[in-house]
């Protein structure tokens, strides 16, 4: 899977349930560099469910723009369970959002270690007033895009678990 487009009929889906239920989403990205937003944006009318998007690349962008402590970052690495839900946390509390989602992993190639390998992506999906919750997927060493791509596919249905 290559081409983020395959995808829309899922962000539609995301984007009219939040619709329904009168929810705006924030997006914490840091493997996935903006595709979650990006996608939600290509649909007309997603203004009124897309709040902001924090790309966070760097570990700097992670505590400048979220909040998230150099600390956490430094103890248990910018993809981690951790990291991914301070990530997301943050994107709520710094935006107007009632729902965010975060994401960060090593998508290649190269970056990886036998303990966070290529394909290792953490998640973390906040509500206002619900536990946040945690996801992590281990995908396939089978190329960036694709890596990226799978990590795009499971932010949108994390987002529909959370909102259903």
């Amino acid at each position: 899977m290559r081409d983020p487009s395959s995808l829309e009929p899922l962000a539609r889906d995301v984007l009219a349930r939040c619709i329904d239920r009168g929810l705006m989403i924030a997006t914490a990205e840091s493997c996935t560099g903006g595709l979650v937003s990006t996608l939600l944006t290509e649909i007309p009318g997603s203004s009124a469910v897309v709040e902001r998007g924090f790309v966070t690349y760097s570990n700097e962008a992670k505590t400048e723009m979220l909040g998230v402590p150099a600390e956490l970052i430094a103890e248990h690495g910018a993809v981690s369970r951790e990291v991914a839900l301070a990530m997301a946390e943050g994107a709520l509390r710094h935006s107007r959002a009632d729902i965010a989602a975060a994401v960060t992993g090593i998508a290649g190639p190269g970056g990886g270690s036998p303990q966070k390998p290529v394909g290792l992506v953490h998640f973390a999906f906040a509500m206002k007033d619900r536990e946040t919750v945690h996801v992590e997927k281990r995908f396939p060493d089978v190329g960036r895009s694709t890596i990226r791509l799978a990590a795009l596919r499971q932010s949108l249905e994390g987002i529909l678990n959370l909102i259903d």
